[in-house]
Formats: structure tokens, sequence, C-alpha cells
């Protein structure tokens, strides 16, 4: 299990600060979960979270977003690419436990459809 907070910039308001991207393996690949802002600032720990979940070939990986309080463009298009990488690899992306905020950026995006998305952690 790895926890790393990201070193964002002051939030919003009433927004979490930075992104903690914890590691846990799991029977069928990866999941990682997510807790605070996927934005600009915290992008590159999504990504070196994705790497090493991609280290293993043809396997799942679950994104946990009950704890994402935010996710803008940035990281929608992360999430978008780490779905084309894993179609080549033979792997797949799935989420799970979106935030109502979230799963509204998904459906107001198209990219809902993209994605499998499970209301439950798949363990």
């Amino acid at each position: 299990m790895t926890q790393r907070p990201s070193n964002s910039g002051n939030p919003a308001p009433g927004r979490a600060e930075g992104l903690t991207v914890e590691i846990r393996p799991w029977a069928l690949g990866t999941v990682l979960v997510l807790r605070g802002d996927l934005d600009l600032d915290s992008i590159a720990d999504l990504r070196e979270a994705l790497d090493r979940a991609f280290a293993e070939p043809a396997t799942v990986i679950v994104v946990d977003c009950a704890g994402l309080e935010f996710c803008d463009s940035t990281g929608l298009n992360a999430l978008l690419r780490a779905k084309a990488r894993a179609a080549v690899d033979g792997s797949r992306i799935e989420l799970a436990r979106p935030r109502p905020l979230i799963l509204r950026m998904l459906e107001l995006t198209g990219a809902v459809d993209a994605f499998p998305i499970h209301e439950t952690l798949p363990l």
C-alpha cells in the first residue's frame, strides 16, 4: 500500500488540498484509491500510479473515486489516455464509487460511457 500526497498549491475554499493516491493490489490487478483534487497540480501523482499499475500486462486497474473531491479536464484527460493505453496493453480501466459531482462531470462530457462504473469496489 503506497500513499503519495501531491504538492498542490492553495485549494479553493471548501476543497481538499492536493491529491493522495493509495495503490492496492488485488486479484485481477490494482486499485488506485484517489482522495482530494485531481487537477493540473496533482496529475503527475496519478500518472505515476498508473505507470506502476500498468507494469503488469493484461491487468485491470480500478480507480476508486469515492474520495475524489474534484476533477478538472486535465484529470479527465489523464483517465481517458489511460483507457486508450489499457486497450493497447490488453488491460482495462474501471471506475468505482464516483461521487455525484464526478459522475455529473463524466455525464456532461460524454465520458460516462467510456468506463465501466461500479457502485462498490470489486474486492
